[in-house]
């Protein structure tokens, strides 16, 4: 099974590239618990999406540290991996968004497969969750591990959050807010002024995927490269991408509850209580310390 990894993000809330940030009893980065996390649940193949200036040293990095059983394959989000037909012209400064993050990764995976955040941490019982999906999923469906939004807001800003419509246990939409915070004990999206229950499902980028996804982008991004007004700046977006696929019938997703602990370091000052979290999960035997020591 493979697990990919999106670190090709600037962190600029955070004021520094949070995914290498050593949060960890040993300076270990957040992105290291969650492959550790997949590994215990069979996970064997490791792909990260980053920058093209981080990718050998994350690659040395990742190598050096990880049972050599496990392929490790650090991929670059390059502009200029265009589908065919298209150029770059060398005016954009920005990544094409998500959904071509994962996009990039298409000459390296084969079959079902995990996507989450390098810099979330999503907890031992998402990835068992994950697993057992795959391993019993026969039909092709993809899946979304969903969080509380009580449980995923921050202390020190807004956020923004994709909250979910589920009926029984089948995703029926998602509907991205972008400024919720935590008012006098409520919680609110800052931008429409609407109020949103503890309880609603969130999704925190992980999704349970496979292969046939890398076609539907290609298709996606080829039309989107058609409009001549999304070339400056817009992006594709990973959640727009499934949810058309959903509508079009190419696919249907289950929402995947788990009772398991998540949290981001979206602002420089969720670092501290990120690494009080890591050292109490060190300390109960979670994880050994130094992590990679055998």
């Amino acid at each position: 099974m493979t697990l990919l990894l999106m670190a090709a993000g600037s962190g600029s809330r955070y004021g520094k590239l949070k995914q290498f940030d050593g949060l960890g009893t040993n300076e270990e980065f957040l992105m290291e618990f969650s492959i550790f996390d997949a590994l215990e649940n069979g996970f064997d193949h490791i792909v990260v999406i980053t920058k093209s200036e981080n990718q050998a040293f994350l690659q040395q990095y990742l190598n050096e540290r990880l049972p050599k059983k496990v392929t490790v394959d650090v991929i670059v989000q390059s502009i200029d991996d265009l589908p065919e037909g298209f150029e770059y012209d060398g005016l954009r400064q920005k990544p094409w968004g998500t959904a071509h993050a994962v996009w990039s990764a298409r000459q390296f995976i084969k079959g079902d497969f995990v996507i989450i955040n390098a810099d979330d941490y999503y907890g031992k019982p998402a990835f068992k969750a994950a697993a057992e999906f795959i391993k019993e999923n026969n039909s092709g469906q993809f899946g979304l591990v969903t969080y509380k939004l009580s449980d995923t807001l921050s202390e020190h800003g807004a956020v923004s959050r994709g909250v979910c419509k589920v009926d029984e246990d089948r995703l029926v939409s998602i509907e991205e807010f972008t400024q919720i915070e935590s008012v006098q004990g409520s919680i609110i999206d800052q931008t429409s002024g609407l109020s949103l229950h503890p309880d609603d499902l969130v999704s925190m980028n992980f999704w349970v995927c496979n292969d046939k996804i890398f076609d539907y982008i290609h298709g996606y991004f080829k039309s989107f490269l058609a409009i001549s007004e999304n070339l400056e700046k817009s992006e594709i977006y990973l959640p727009f991408v499934i949810q058309e696929m959903m509508i079009q019938g190419v696919t249907d997703v289950r929402a995947i509850q788990v009772k398991s602990p998540w949290f981001g370091v979206t602002y420089y000052n969720d670092k501290l209580k990120a690494q009080e979290t890591i050292k109490g999960f060190t300390d109960e035997g979670q994880y050994p310390s130094p992590m990679w020591a055998n």
